[in-house]
């Protein structure tokens, strides 16, 4: 029998996908595109393995069906074990942290003290929840018939995050690089839990890391760094502001500001941001990858990207995350790979750098870096083939630790190594195809 269906979604939620749209979906991938399932074959599979295909991801299928790789479940000829398996996975995982590391839902009864007895109310727990559906990898959809717009979750235990508002959205961000900027929305309760306020790594919000800063020189390039995830937009709350600050002060950082932001009261975190960006104007600029970037007045900053290739770029004002740039002096500006430079490569590489480095360092945990440096780096940089073994042993990692045996998920051994081999090299690195790897099973 198939797990309920949640509540109706929304009236705001994203219009039906037609056949036409899901025709023009499955021209972005680079897959092989086999016929689409019939209304039967469809029927088919929900009865045999017991759970029911979202609308819209009924319609996509109907339309093709991808295959070519093993990313792709196979609804037509694929192996009914590993069709199930991947049904399982993200119970298994939930109930493999629910073993080993102490998860448990807030809506579920309290734990019992056993562990065979809290993973027994646990499974009870989840077999009344909608499942999660295989999209491709470890990506999943809601199953919920009848239902359309539902976001496509990634999934890698009880770490789960939202890879895209609805799948026309998953498509053009996974296969394309191009999503869309308005929030996903939480469709389903129980799954919303690990991307609102669960144990998740949301790649939208706080870069998940620890300072590491032990040096002046290294305490101002972490607030020039936390400066740079501000540009692109991305969010922090104002302790970690006021955290960098203190580290930066205890250093013996020279800056007006500094013990300003350092000292601010918890009911003064109103005026974080503007102390930080005071602190960063008086630090000065730094160097950032092929230019110079440096963070200007309150409430706004100024990004310049040296001479690069054969004209020179000077970023305008910054509000809230945006970056405008202006063509100087008449000329082109191209990158050292040749191809057309946005005025925001500079800022997205050299953070791309730092996030690595925090990799290395062992300052941010390998997967959570990995999955930032995707949704953050490659994707808006129009994912260059030198980051795409990094993406690839990330996805690896996802999946090893996704698998049936329920085996302790494997150490970030292999991210680390590629961080590293990324970090030797010229940067940006030079945009030659890096062969795939195979992933590792073992």
């Amino acid at each position: 029998m198939a797990a309920p269906s949640s509540p109706s979604l929304p009236s705001s939620s994203p219009p039906p996908l037609t056949p036409e749209a899901a025709g023009k979906l499955l021209g972005l991938l680079p897959a092989a595109i086999g016929p689409g399932l019939s209304e039967r074959e469809l029927d088919a599979v929900e009865a045999r393995f017991g759970f029911s295909f979202s609308a819209d991801h009924r319609v996509f299928l109907a339309a093709g069906l991808p295959h070519g790789s093993p990313s792709w479940p196979d609804w037509r000829h694929g192996d009914p074990e590993d069709l199930a398996a991947r049904l399982e996975r993200p119970a298994e995982g939930a109930l493999f942290d629910v073993e080993h590391n102490r998860f448990w839902h807030p809506d579920w009864a309290p734990r019992p003290a056993e562990t065979a007895d809290a993973l027994r109310v646990a499974r009870a727990e989840l077999a009344t929840v909608p499942r999660l559906v295989p999209v491709y990898g470890h990506r999943y959809l809601p199953g919920t018939a009848g239902e359309w717009g539902h976001p496509v979750l990634s999934v890698h235990q009880t770490d789960i995050i939202f890879y895209g508002n609805d799948l026309a959205d998953y498509v053009r961000h996974e296969f394309t690089g191009r999503a869309s900027p308005l929030p996903a929305r939480a469709t389903v309760d129980f799954w919303s839990y690990f991307v609102g306020s669960g144990p998740c790594i949301d790649v939208t919000a706080p870069t998940p890391h620890r300072p590491c800063a032990v040096t002046a020189q290294e305490a101002v390039e972490y607030l020039r760094m936390l400066g740079l995830e501000r540009l692109i937009g991305r969010r922090f709350p104002p302790h970690q502001l006021i955290e960098a600050g203190l580290t930066a002060l205890v250093l013996d950082v020279e800056s007006e500001s500094l013990p300003l932001l350092a000292g601010l009261l918890r009911t003064e975190h109103e005026r974080a941001d503007a102390l930080f960006d005071r602190v960063l104007a008086e630090v000065g600029p730094g160097e950032v990858g092929v230019g110079e970037v440096g963070v200007g007045e309150v409430g706004a900053g100024e990004v310049r990207a040296g001479e690069v290739g054969a004209g020179e770029v000077r970023a305008g004002e910054v509000r809230a995350g945006e970056v405008r740039a202006a063509q100087v002096g008449g000329g082109e500006v191209f990158s050292g790979r040749g191809s057309r430079l946005s005025s925001e490569d500079p800022v997205r590489w050299e953070l791309v750098r730092w996030w690595l480095r925090l990799v290395v360092n062992g300052s941010m945990d390998p997967a959570a870096a990995g999955d930032v440096i995707t949704y953050e780096g490659r994707h808006p940089l129009g994912r260059p083939p030198a980051l795409r073994r990094l993406v690839e042993t990330v996805d690896a990692h996802h999946d090893w630790a996704a698998q049936r045996d329920g085996t302790l998920a494997r150490p970030g051994g292999a991210i680390v190594a590629e961080a590293e081999r990324l970090l030797a090299g010229p940067w940006p690195p030079p945009d030659t195809t890096v062969p795939s790897r195979t992933p590792e099973t073992s």
